[in-house]
């Protein structure tokens, strides 16, 4: 065996394991959003997560992986790579085909499930399938081949987006908002003058697992980026995000103790989620105290969001749009600032930001970018859902909401006695 056939070796089996901890995200997304929203919502959670990994993976062998990856197209689009067939020649790397395809697969999953919390407890199952439908095979798949393919636009003018933080993040939580725009807010969750009633969570517990799991992942999700398991940036990708995880939580312990004099667990929870999404785009060329720095900047703006869009009247129940619209696009920003030629190189690019020498030429294409992203995301999100409502009603009923999605819908509750299985099972029946 020779050293190439062994690293190459090496670089499958990280990339794999990287995968698997991606995949064990949706895990974390399940807990997550089942936690935060009311119980009788919970198996609804479930089964669109379900959809997420089971569409998701399907649409993306068909023809996602292609038109994100294939060869390229005016710098659009792939044309190559139906499932997985067809000249890939371009995609040049230590690992397979196949390998690739997996590591990215996972990556479409997680855009997929940051929609689903936006849209939680009042989505038509029918319709939620088909907007996966959407995503997986069109939306995500096209703003990715303009930032990650071989000759796509934004990544031949040089925006950087190493693991996401546009294409994943930015790009999920504008569809979040767009979608949460479009449906309408839960039943009773704004009063008459506007004013945002609370809805409290069924199980913060569960939600807590469902962050530590998806901070499990996110080591997969950044220093797997590198696709390969000699690359020497991989410890430090890895302690930018622990850091930024870390300061985007402990600052939001803090701002939320002088802000609402006690500590909020759900924006704790979320701002140390908060900063995990700041931190994805630059993770491998920004410093630990750059980290920091992005994670505290992040978690504070998580919180101003979510107060703002209930100021708008948009119910967003898990706070998508404020953890991984905003969060995603100040990280996006971030790396026009912070990037350090001396940490960019070891990924093979030696840009630097706005605070190193760089001027402003890596700032304005990361603007660029992102703006293109954002816009993306929101419009294409908004036509799908204008187009499906057409066709299959994007929302439930007013008496499925009211009874929870998970009987009205799925017809068995998450948490269940028989004698209350067996009163909403006949409301249910009723109502029909």
């Amino acid at each position: 065996m020779n050293l190439n056939t062994l690293a190459s070796g090496l670089d499958t089996i990280w990339v794999v394991l990287s995968a698997a901890m991606i995949l064990l995200m949706e895990g974390g997304f399940a807990l997550l959003e089942a936690g935060f929203v009311r119980q009788k919502n919970a198996v609804s959670i479930i089964m669109k997560v379900f959809v997420d990994i089971t569409f998701g993976a399907l649409i993306f062998f068909f023809f996602g992986f292609a038109l994100m990856y294939g060869k390229d197209a005016g710098g659009l689009i792939g044309t190559t790579g139906f499932m997985m067939g067809g000249d890939l020649t371009h995609i040049n790397l230590t690992i397979t085909h196949d390998t690739y395809w997996l590591f990215q697969c996972a990556f479409v999953i997680a855009v997929i499930s940051i929609v689903s919390g936006a849209v939680a407890e009042r989505i038509n199952f029918h319709a939620y399938i088909l907007f996966t439908i959407a995503m997986t095979g069109l939306i995500y798949p096209v703003a990715g081949h303009w930032i990650w393919a071989v000759g796509g636009w934004l990544g031949s003018l040089g925006m950087i987006d190493f693991a996401g933080s546009a294409v994943i993040h930015a790009l999920g939580g504008f569809a979040a908002l767009a979608a949460a725009i479009v449906i309408g807010p839960r039943i009773g969750k704004f009063a008459e003058n506007g004013t945002a009633n609370i809805v409290p969570p069924s199980n913060l517990p569960l939600a807590s697992v469902g962050a530590f799991i998806l901070w499990f992942g996110w080591f997969g999700f950044n220093s797997g980026s590198t696709l390969s398991a000699t690359n020497g940036s991989i410890g430090h990708i890895a302690v930018t995000t622990m850091l930024a995880a870390a300061s985007g939580g402990a600052t939001c312990i803090l701002f939320t103790m002088l802000r609402y004099r006690k500590s909020d667990p759900p924006m704790v929870i979320n701002g140390s989620l908060a900063g995990l999404v700041g931190i994805t785009a630059g993770c491998a060329f920004v410093s630990d105290e750059a980290a920091i720095l992005i994670g505290a900047v992040c978690g504070i703006a998580m919180v101003f969001a979510t107060e703002f869009l209930e100021s708008k009247r948009i119910d967003d129940p898990v706070g998508a749009f404020a953890v991984h619209g905003v969060s995603g696009s100040l990280g996006t920003l971030a790396v026009g600032l912070f990037a350090q030629p001396e940490l960019a190189g070891k990924v093979g690019q030696g840009y630097s930001g706005l605070f190193y020498g760089g001027g402003f030429s890596l700032l304005g294409v990361q603007a660029l970018g992102l703006v293109t992203v954002m816009i993306w995301g929101f419009a294409t999100t908004w036509i799908a859902f204008k187009l499906i409502n057409r066709f299959v009603p994007i929302r439930v009923s007013r008496d499925e909401e009211l009874v929870g999605l998970d009987v009205g819908i799925h017809g068995v509750p998450a948490y269940s006695q028989e004698h209350d299985f067996i009163e909403l099972t006949q409301l249910t029946q009723d109502k029909r």
